[in-house]
C-alpha cells in the first residue's frame, strides 16, 4: 500500500543530518510495513530486529551498548554482514528494549554510518517516561491512519488525487469529479484510514468485514491501557477513551469532564488524556479567544476538544449504522456532525497541522478550527451537509477580525463567492493555500 510517509523516509536516507530515526504513530497505523517496504526498495539489505516478537535479542544490549559491538553481535544473531548505507537496521517495538532505546544516541555519536530507523507502540508514552533520552540525538517522524489522498490512491483512484493536488484556485470542480469524489468521502467515513481496515475493503469490498477490524483494532487499544498504563490510570483512560463519542455528539464539543461520570474533575484525568495523547490516539484542540501570533501563547489549555485519530474508528465506537452510508448525508451529519469535525482534524493533522485550535467569543460564537501560518491566521467553519445558511459564528469572527478570506468545509463544490471560500471536505488539504 502506497504511502506518502516514503519521500520522507527517501529524505532522511540522504539528508546530512540524518541520525538514527524514530517512527512513531498509534498501533496498527503500519510502521512496519512502511519501513520493510523501504528497505527493500532502498537499501540492498534489510536486519529486522522485534523486541516483542524475539524477546531473547534483549541480551545483546543488556552488558554492553558500544556500537560496533552491537554490529558484530547482530551480524551474527542474523548471519549476514551489516553494511554503511547498504543496509537498514530496523528496530521494531523498540519500547519493549529501553538499552536498544538507548543506544541509539550512541550510534548517532559513534557510528552514524550505519543507518537504523526505530519504531514501537506507544513509543510517545515510552520517551516521555526516559528523562534521560538525548534530545537532538535522532530524528523523528509521525505515521498517522492514511489521509483521504492516501486512501485514494490505496482504492485505485490516483487520478483524482492528482487532479486535487493540482488545484490551485478557487475555481468550481466539473460536476462528474465532485459527485464521484462525494462517493469516495462517504466511503472513506465509514472505512476510515487504518491500513487493514483499508486493505479488507480492497480486497472483500464488504463494509461488514471493515467494521470488525475496527472493533478488533479498539479491542487492541484496550489491552493496551491494561498492559503498558500505570495501574492506578487505566480505568481513567478507559473512561475519557470510552466517552470521545459522547463528548463529540454535544453541539458544543468542548471535552466536559462530569460527562465521564458526575463526580469526575479536571486534575483525576489530565493524566490520562495526556497518555492517550502520547499514546497517538487522539488529538486535542485547544480554545483561543484571541487569534493573534503566535497563537501557541493565547491558547486556553483548560478548555478543549478531544478528538479520535481516525473517523472510521469514531464511527465504529458510535456504532454508526451500515445504512448511514447509502443515505445522502447521513453519514457527514450524523450525531451532530462529530465525524465531519473529526474528519477535518484528521486531515489537519496529517498535512503538518499538528497542532489544533477552535475560536470561541463569550460563548456566543465559535469556528471550528483556526490555522496559524506565515505569520497569518486562517479560520476555518465546518459544516455536515449541503445546508451551509446558518454562518453566524463565521460572521461574527469577520466582524471582529476582519480577515481576507473566510473558509468553510463542506459538501458543496468548490468556490470563492466574495470573501468566503468554500472548500469540499473532499479537497480539505488545500485549506489554508486557497486562503493565503
Amino acid at each position: 500500500m502506497k504511502r506518502d510517509i516514503y519521500m520522507k523516509l527517501l529524505a532522511w536516507k540522504n539528508s546530512s543530518r540524518r541520525k538514527p530515526l524514530i517512527l512513531q504513530g498509534a498501533r496498527q497505523v503500519g510502521k512496519t510495513y512502511a519501513l520493510k517496504y523501504f528497505a527493500q526498495k532502498e537499501y540492498a539489505h534489510m536486519v529486522y530486529c522485534n523486541f516483542e516478537t524475539n524477546v531473547d535479542l534483549a541480551s545483546l544490549f543488556a552488558k554492553n551498548i558500544d556500537p560496533i559491538r552491537l554490529i558484530e553481535n547482530l551480524e551474527i544473531q542474523f548471519g549476514q554482514k551489516i553494511l554503511p548505507k547498504k543496509t537498514l537496521i530496523i528496530f521494531d517495538e523498540i519500547q519493549a528494549c529501553p538499552e536498544a532505546l538507548n543506544s541509539l544516541k550512541y550510534f548517532h555519536e559513534q557510528a552514524n554510518q550505519y543507518h537504523i530507523a526505530a519504531a514501537g507502540s506507544l513509543l510517545g508514552v515510552k520517551l516521555n517516561q526516559i528523562k534521560s533520552f538525548p534530545v537532538g540525538q535522532v530524528n523523528f517522524m509521525h505515521l498517522a491512519p492514511l489521509s483521504f489522498l492516501e486512501f485514494l490512491d490505496a482504492v485505485n483512484q490516483s487520478s483524482l488525487r492528482n487532479f486535487l493536488e493540482n488545484i490551485n484556485e478557487p475555481k468550481n470542480i466539473p460536476l462528474i469529479f465532485h459527485n464521484e469524489l462525494l462517493e469516495q468521502i462517504k466511503r472513506y467515513f465509514y472505512i476510515g484510514g487504518m491500513p487493514e481496515a483499508v486493505s479488507v475493503f480492497i480486497e472483500n469490498q464488504d463494509f461488514n468485514l471493515v467494521r470488525e477490524v475496527h472493533q478488533e483494532i479498539l479491542r487492541s487499544y484496550e489491552l493496551d491501557f491494561s498492559k503498558h498504563a500505570e495501574k492506578n490510570q487505566v480505568m481513567k483512560i478507559t473512561e475519557v477513551w470510552q466517552s470521545i463519542p459522547t463528548q463529540l455528539a454535544k453541539e458544543n464539543k468542548k471535552f466536559i469532564f462530569s460527562l465521564i461520570k458526575t463526580s469526575a474533575r479536571a486534575r483525576e484525568y489530565e493524566t490520562a488524556i495526556i497518555w492517550l495523547k502520547d499514546a497517538g490516539l487522539i488529538h486535542l484542540s485547544y480554545n483561543i479567544s484571541t487569534p493573534k501570533i503566535p497563537i501557541e501563547h493565547y491558547c486556553d489549555k483548560k478548555s478543549f476538544k478531544v478528538f479520535g485519530i481516525d473517523t472510521g474508528l469514531l464511527g465504529a465506537m458510535s456504532r454508526i449504522p451500515l445504512k448511514a452510508i447509502l443515505e445522502e448525508d447521513r453519514l457527514f451529519s450524523e450525531f451532530k456532525g462529530a465525524l465531519t469535525e473529526n474528519f477535518v482534524a484528521q486531515q489537519l493533522t496529517a498535512h503538518g497541522h499538528d497542532r489544533l485550535y477552535y475560536w470561541t467569543s463569550a460563548g456566543a460564537a465559535e469556528v471550528d478550527f483556526v490555522v496559524d501560518e506565515e505569520l497569518s491566521i486562517f479560520p476555518l467553519e465546518v459544516k455536515a451537509g449541503v445546508n451551509v445558511a446558518h454562518k453566524k459564528s463565521l460572521m461574527a469572527y469577520n466582524e471582529k477580525y476582519n480577515p481576507g478570506v473566510l473558509s468553510r468545509a463542506s459538501l458543496l463544490n468548490l468556490s470563492l463567492d466574495g470573501k468566503l471560500l468554500n472548500y469540499p471536505l473532499y479537497a480539505i488539504h488545500l485549506f489554508p493555500k486557497l486562503s493565503s
